[in-house]
């Protein structure tokens, strides 16, 4: 399959490294000249715009910052670019909103499009470990998992266009209130006489499991291996958080919706960014107790 990839960065460089070895012929651009050359370097072929990367292509792929850029992109350079009856697959975190406009526009043109985030972070990114949560029809959704599948451990169908946006941001919120409370719960065992490391093995064999625990464990040298271990570089930017958590507070205020954590956990994050924390990972605001 003829594979378009728009958005080399620290995820879609990995992603479309993983699309390449499935025996792929993928079709790369990124704005940035080192992300094009690691993508020849891992297989791909590169080009300087993105309505030359779409052309002749069956399906793109996109990997971009936000929803005004994706907007922006799709509106600009793919819709009417790409060959008709192309499969659009855009795999930013964005909001709902924005989603939903570009994927009806891209239908109105006569091309299929579906919302597919991811959860897994860079590690899973590279090794093609991610799980996306795909919004669109059944049959969008049949077509898009033959290109998710060599990215992914899990691909699956959140419902109608938007849904795996909805599903993002639900799942983001979450994952920063379970990590704020791991932190908390490991510096008050620690500041109460009880060794970190007891408290996890107690803790991640009991009712206190969690992933930010289990497999993200946010102190250094305790638990699982994480970003943690190396200054908090790499894994899940704080910023992105913070930009997750911004999202999920807009839906939430648009809906109606109830999120007192949600909104404590948003508040956090902001105070650690605006520190000038946001290019450590998530798990990083351990290091304010």
């Amino acid at each position: 399959m003829n594979i378009a990839f728009i958005g080399l960065g620290n995820m879609g460089g990995g992603m479309a490294a993983n699309l390449v070895k499935a025996g792929h012929t993928v079709r790369a651009f990124d704005l940035a000249a080192e992300a094009l050359e690691k993508a020849r370097g891992n297989g791909c072929e590169t080009f300087g715009t993105v309505r030359e990367a779409v052309q002749g292509v069956d399906a793109v792929v996109s990997m971009l910052p936000n929803g005004a850029i994706v907007k922006s992109v799709y509106s600009a350079d793919v819709i009417g670019q790409a060959s008709a009856g192309a499969l659009f697959l855009d795999c930013s975190t964005i909001d709902v909103a924005t989603a939903r406009e570009v994927g009806e526009a891209a239908k109105a043109a006569g091309y299929e499009m579906v919302d597919a985030p991811v959860s897994g972070g860079i590690a899973a990114a590279n090794g093609g470990t991610l799980t996306f949560m795909v919004g669109g029809s059944d049959e969008a959704f049949a077509r898009a998992q033959q290109v998710l599948e060599p990215m992914a451990k899990a691909v699956i169908h959140a419902g109608a266009l938007g849904s795996g946006q909805v599903a993002k941001m639900c799942n983001n919120m979450l994952l920063a209130i379970h990590m704020i409370g791991t932190c908390e719960a490991l510096a008050l065992a620690e500041k109460n006489g009880l060794d970190m490391q007891k408290f996890y093995e107690i803790s991640s064999k009991s009712t206190g499991y969690n992933w930010s625990l289990n497999d993200y464990t946010p102190a250094p040298g305790i638990g699982a291996a994480s970003p943690a271990d190396n200054g908090y570089q790499g894994g899940f930017a704080s910023a992105l958080m913070l930009k997750d958590l911004r999202l999920a507070m807009a839906a939430a205020e648009a809906a109606g919706a109830k999120v007192p954590l949600g909104q404590h956990a948003t508040a956090i994050y902001e105070a650690f960014n605006e520190a000038g924390n946001g290019g450590k990972d998530f798990g990083a605001v351990f290091m304010t107790l």
